[in-house]
């Protein structure tokens, strides 16, 4: 596997990291490779993210 590195490589480790599919191999090459504060604020963007999602979703389902 390559390594992860840039914003992409973080974006691709917090989004597996989301859905629970990190394998112990990938957490520990991103525990050396990434750095804190790129994780905290894709981790943060995607939150940000997600929760706009859900509200847009019941904005849309629920009338009125």
């Amino acid at each position: 596997m390559s390594a992860v590195t840039g914003w992409a490589g973080t974006v691709k480790a917090v989004a597996w990291s989301f859905l629970g599919l990190r394998g112990k191999h990938a957490m520990e090459r991103d525990v050396q490779q990434l750095k804190p504060l790129q994780v905290i604020a894709v981790g943060l963007l995607g939150v940000f993210f997600f929760v706009g999602a859900l509200a847009a979703l019941v904005h849309w389902i629920v009338p009125g």
